[in-house]
C-alpha cells in the first residue's frame, strides 16, 4: 500500500515505546481505533477496513512531510473506493497544514462523508493549488479544541478549496478561541445548512464581517452559545443578511437589549435560544414568525408579549410571579415554567392551560389553598403536567401543608366549597319550615271550623 493511503488511514504514525500503539475494532459497532501507530503496528490497521467510523489518536507527522507522494494509480483508487469508513477523526495530533493539503485529495476517492478534528494543532500554511476543481464526499466538517494560523488573507487557500467547500454542508469550529470569521469562507460555503461556532471568542463586531452580503446563501441553523456577544441589536445587526436562517441559539452570552432598534431579524427564523444571556425583560424586537423561544435561565420578572405563532414557549428558571397569559399564544403547545416565583394558577389560566400538550410547573412555592392545589390537580387529571409530578410540585403555603406534594392536599367539596353545599341545604330547610307552618295553620283552621 502507497505512503499516501498510509497517511490517509493513519494520520498519526510515531513510535512510542511502552503505551498503547494498535487498532482495535468494535465489530458490532463497527468502529475503529488507533492509538499511536508506529511503523512496526500499522499493519493492524487492517482490521479496520470494515469499519464504518475510524478514529486515530496520538501522532507525529512532521517527519512525514518531506514524503514524496505521487498520484495514485488504477489499484490504489480501487483499493479507496473498496473502503466503507464513512467517518474519520483525528485527535492529539500535530498537523502540518502542507502535507494535510497534499494528503486531502485522496479523499475523494473514498466514502468519507464526515472528517473531525480534535485537540490538533495545525501548523503552519499549505499549498492548496493540488485541489483545484478536486470536489470530495466529505460533507460534514468539524475542528474542536484546535490552534491554526489565521484565517485572514488566506482567500487564494479558499478558492483552490471551493469545488469542495460549495458542497459542504455542516460545518463546526468550537472551542477554538475563534475570534473572527473572513467574508470570503462564506461565500464559499454555497451549500451550507449548519454553522456551529460555539465556545469561541466572537464578538459583536466580528459578525458583520463574517456574515457579509452573499456569504452563507444556503445556512439555516447557526450556533453562537458562549461567545463573547453582548449586545442583543448588534446580534440582529450581524446576521440579517441570512436569508434562510431558521434555528438561531445565542445561550450563554450576556446580552443586553437596548431600548429601541430598527433592527430586523430574518423572518425565516423559526427556533431562538436566549436561555442564560442574563435579560431581565422580554427583548424587542422578536423574530416575527417564531415557532420556539428559548429564554430559560433569566433573570424575567414578567413576560408580557404577544406571539401568535409560537408553539413551544420555555420560561424555566426564572423571577416569574405569575402565568404569562395563555391568550396571547393562540397555537401554543408547550409551556414550561418551572422553577419560578408563581404561587398560583389562576382558575382562567387554568382552563385554558389544559388546551396545551405539556406543561410543567415544578418546584414553584405553591400557595395549596383550594382554588391552588384544585387547579394543578386538575391539570394532572388531565394528562397535561410533564415530568415532575407529583414529587416536585410542593406546598410553600399556608402553614399546615407546607412541604406537602400539591397531590395530597384534600379539595373535597366539604372542605373547599362549604357555602355551596350549605347554601341549599338552607334553603331546603327553609322551605320544609315554610311547608310546615302553612300545614300547622290549615291544621288549626281546620279544627275551628
Amino acid at each position: 500500500m502507497s505512503v499516501a493511503v498510509l497517511l490517509l488511514l493513519g494520520l498519526g504514525l510515531q513510535v512510542a515505546e511502552g503505551r498503547r500503539n494498535r487498532c482495535f475494532f468494535n465489530r458490532t459497532q463497527e468502529f475503529c481505533v488507533c492509538y499511536n501507530l508506529s511503523e512496526k503496528t500499522v499493519g493492524s490497521i487492517i482490521q479496520c477496513l470494515p469499519a464504518t467510523v475510524v478514529e486515530f489518536w496520538g501522532g507525529d507527522l512532521e517527519k512525514y512531510t518531506a514524503f514524496p507522494i505521487r498520484d495514485p494509480d488504477s489499484s490504489v483508487i480501487e483499493t479507496l473506493g473498496s473502503l466503507i469508513i464513512q467517518k474519520i477523526v483525528i485527535g492529539n495530533v500535530l498537523v502540518p497544514e502542507t502535507l494535510l493539503a497534499r494528503v486531502l485529495r485522496f479523499f475523494s476517492y473514498t466514502h468519507v462523508q464526515e472528517l473531525a478534528f480534535e485537540s490538533c494543532i495545525f501548523q503552519g500554511t499549505g499549498d492548496w493549488s493540488d485541489m483545484d476543481g478536486h470536489s470530495l464526499p466529505i460533507l460534514s466538517l468539524s475542528f474542536h479544541n484546535v490552534t491554526c494560523a489565521p484565517l485572514t488573507g488566506r482567500e487564494q487557500a479558499f478558492s483552490s478549496l471551493s469545488s469542495w467547500l460549495g458542497t459542504l454542508q455542516e460545518l463546526a469550529v468550537t472551542s477554538s478561541r475563534l475570534s473572527s470569521l473572513p467574508c470570503a469562507i462564506g461565500r464559499e460555503l454555497r451549500a451550507l445548512r449548519s454553522l456551529d461556532l460555539a465556545h469561541n471568542s466572537l464578538g459583536d463586531g466580528s459578525l458583520a464581517p463574517a456574515f457579509c452580503q452573499g456569504a452563507f446563501p444556503q445556512l439555516q441553523q447557526l450556533s453562537l452559545q458562549h461567545n463573547d456577544l453582548s449586545s442583543y441589536h448588534g446580534v440582529c445587526e450581524g446576521v440579517e443578511l441570512l436569508p434562510g436562517l431558521r434555528h438561531l441559539d445565542l445561550s450563554h452570552n450576556e446580552l443586553t437589549a437596548e431600548p429601541s432598534s430598527s433592527c430586523q431579524w430574518p423572518p425565516s427564523l423559526r427556533h431562538f435560544n436566549l436561555s442564560s444571556t442574563g435579560l431581565d425583560e422580554v427583548p424587542t424586537p422578536l423574530p416575527p414568525h417564531l415557532e420556539v423561544l428559548d429564554m430559560s435561565h433569566n433573570h424575567l420578572h414578567a413576560v408580557d408579549i404577544s406571539l401568535s405563532s409560537v408553539k413551544k414557549l420555555f420560561l424555566n428558571q426564572n423571577l416569574l410571579q405569575a402565568v404569562p397569559s395563555i391568550r396571547n399564544y393562540p397555537v401554543l403547545d408547550t409551556l414550561h415554567l418551572d422553577n419560578n416565583s408563581i404561587s398560583e394558577l389562576p382558575r382562567d389560566e387554568v382552563k385554558l392551560l389544559g388546551r396545551l400538550q405539556d406543561v410543567a410547573v415544578a418546584d414553584n412555592p405553591f400557595s395549596c389553598s383550594c382554588s391552588g392545589a384544585g387547579g394543578l390537580q386538575a391539570l394532572a387529571a388531565s394528562g397535561h403536567l410533564g415530568q415532575g409530578w407529583p414529587g416536585s410540585y410542593r406546598c410553600h403555603s399556608p402553614a399546615q401543608y407546607r412541604g406537602w406534594q400539591v397531590a395530597r392536599v384534600p379539595v373535597s367539596v366539604l372542605r373547599c366549597h362549604l357555602a355551596a353545599v350549605l347554601a341549599p341545604l338552607c334553603v331546603a330547610l327553609a322551605l320544609l319550615a315554610m311547608a310546615g307552618a302553612v300545614c300547622l295553620a290549615r291544621s288549626r283552621s281546620c279544627r275551628r271550623a
